[in-house]
Formats: structure tokens, sequence, C-alpha cells
């Protein structure tokens, strides 16, 4: 067989057991990383140091009460939350994870190749942002299959957010693709490739932090958690939703955040390239891990904003940096 074939349809199902395990995974680093910066304990009764609270958790998703409202649409009803999870998904399959590499399978003597990319296409930002916004179609419709109010107000915040800050998150990664002159993730990293001088964080700042909390708002992450606002009495679009169903937008987010945390390590941050005398696949999950590590200190750190905060920064203060940065990046590139 095609040694690149089967690599493909390998990682493929590795990338996606291993995201899956790490949106779960990632609710215990996040209850104990909260629970350390407030001065609390975080799980600690399920099992050692609470481990076996996220399989609980799993438990007890699979095994609640699947509930469809009488007069809720139910198809759409149904098909909502699986949106949720297939965009974040599809999304990470055009991101570069690490360098491609081979081996050999024993007794069968089959050669393997891992590649890189699981679909190694020459837009890949564009993909990975279109495929990210289209989630904006699962709490979207979820709301609106609802007969309850507070679903459709809720999904119409939602989109609200996701089309605001899905103008923040294009406009703040022009400026760096007019630097690399190319829509390739793959490209992006080999830009970066000479070491820490190299990344474009250190061109692009402005381009950084403008992506940063567009990302923010993208994963629906403090202090932009207004599509469910754990403060509220309702839970927006997800108020009538129970058990597996509710736990796949949450493993969407977690997906997503994973896929922001790339993102940032490769188009800022010199993606999967030697970090001096650190191997390229640690250098990339540590990047990743801090990304991710920040979005929970955010929460800890920070109080939520109001739905018109939220839309005053966007329009007002992040969309007219974003378009500033590209015209000064625009001259620079042209004069140099």
């Amino acid at each position: 067989m095609d040694p690149l074939l089967i690599g493909t349809i390998l990682k493929s199902i590795l990338v996606l057991s291993i995201v899956s395990a790490l949106a779960g995974f990632g609710t215990y680093i996040e209850r104990k990383v909260l629970a350390f910066m407030q001065r609390r304990l975080g799980p600690t009764h399920v099992g050692p140091f609470g481990l076996l609270q996220i399989a609980a958790d799993g438990i007890k998703l699979f095994t609640k009460e699947d509930i469809i409202p009488a007069n809720a649409n139910r198809l759409i009803f149904s098909v909502a939350p699986a949106i949720a999870a297939a965009t974040a998904f599809i999304a990470i399959s055009a991101v570069p994870l690490f360098h491609t590499f081979q081996f050999t399978i024993p007794f069968i003597n089959q050669l393997v190749i891992i590649p890189s990319v699981i679909a190694d296409i020459n837009i890949g930002i564009l993909f990975v942002l279109g495929m990210m916004a289209a989630g904006l179609y699962a709490p979207l419709l979820a709301g609106m299959a609802q007969a309850n109010k507070w679903g459709i107000i809720g999904s119409s915040r939602t989109a609200v957010q996701f089309l605001s800050y899905e103008v923040v998150t294009g406009l703040s990664v022009m400026a760096p693709i007019m630097l690399v002159g190319s829509l390739s993730l793959v490209d992006f990293n080999n830009a970066q490739a000479d070491g820490i001088g190299s990344w474009i964080v250190w061109q692009q700042p402005v381009a950084f932090v403008l992506f940063l909390i567009a990302g923010f708002a993208e994963t629906n992450r403090t202090p932009f958690d207004l599509l469910e606002h754990e403060a509220e009495v309702v839970s927006g679009y997800a108020t009538e939703y129970s058990g597996l169903r509710w736990g796949m937008f949450f493993i969407g987010e977690y997906a997503n955040m994973i896929t922001i945390s790339f993102l940032l390590a490769i188009i800022f941050c010199g993606g999967y390239s030697d970090w001096g005398f650190i191997a390229g696949w640690l250098a990339i999950l540590i990047k990743v891990a801090f990304f991710f590590f920040l979005m929970l200190w955010i929460r800890a750190a920070w109080p939520h904003v109001r739905p018109d905060q939220l839309m005053w920064l966007c329009w007002k203060v992040l969309m007219p940096l974003a378009v500033i940065n590209i015209v000064i990046t625009g001259l620079v590139v042209m004069l140099g």
C-alpha cells in the first residue's frame, strides 16, 4: 500500500483520538489551575489527585437522559452539537503538527510515512479559519431549534460575537501573510526556521496580540464567554441540552482552543522548527501548552465583559488597529 496514504489515515485516527482525550483532560487541568490560583483544591476525591474525575464526567455525560423538548425542531436540535465537534476537528486537519517522518512496521516490512499535516493544502490558514467560522452554525442552529426565547437570544448573541471577531481574526493575519507571501502554514513554519530571532511575533507584535484576543472570543473563553455565560441562570444556546449532546459543544470548544494554540505557535512563534537544543516536536508542544495555560490563566484573573463592551472593543479598537497594522506593513513591504 501507499506509505503516505497509510500514514495519513493513521495520523487522522491518532489526532482525532488524542485531541478528543485532551479535550476531556483539559477540563481537569482547567479545574486544577483555577483551584490553585484561587486557593482551592479542585477535583480531589475521585481517584488519585482527582484524575478519575475525567472518567466520572464522561460516564455522566454518556448516561444522562437525552432530552429533546416537545416543541423543538428535532432534526436541527440533534445535528447542531455534531456540527460543533465536526468543524473543530476538520479545522485541525490543515494544521501541521510536526516534521514529516517515517518508520517501518516490523514483521510485514511496510513503510509508513507520517506527514506533518493531514491535509497539505496551500491555503491552510484560509481553510482553518473558514472551518472554525463554520462552527458558528452549531450554536446558531441550536438556539433557533429550541422553542425557548433564551436559546434564541443566546444564539443571536453568538452570531454577533463570532461574526464580529472573525473580522478581527482575518485582518490580524493579513500582515503576517504579506510578510511570508503564502497562505500555507508549512511555509509559515519554514519562514521562521532560523531560530527565535526569526519569529514573526517580533515583526508583528500588534498582529499577535490582535489574533490572541480574537482567538479568545472565537473559542468562547473568558472574558468573552458570553455565548454560554456561566454567571447566568440560563445557559444561552445550550439551555435545553443535556448529556452527550451538551458535551459535544464543549468538546468542540476545547478542540478549538488547541487549534488556536497551534496557530499562534505556527504563525507567530516559530512553529515546529527546532528551538535551540529542543527538538521541534517538543518545542511546539511547549508553545501550545503555554498558550493553553494562558487561556486558563486569563479565566482565573480577568472579569467578564458586557456585550456592549465586547462590541465596542471589536469595532472601535481592534478592527481599526488591524487595518492600521495592515497599511503600515504594506508600506514597509513595498518600500523594503
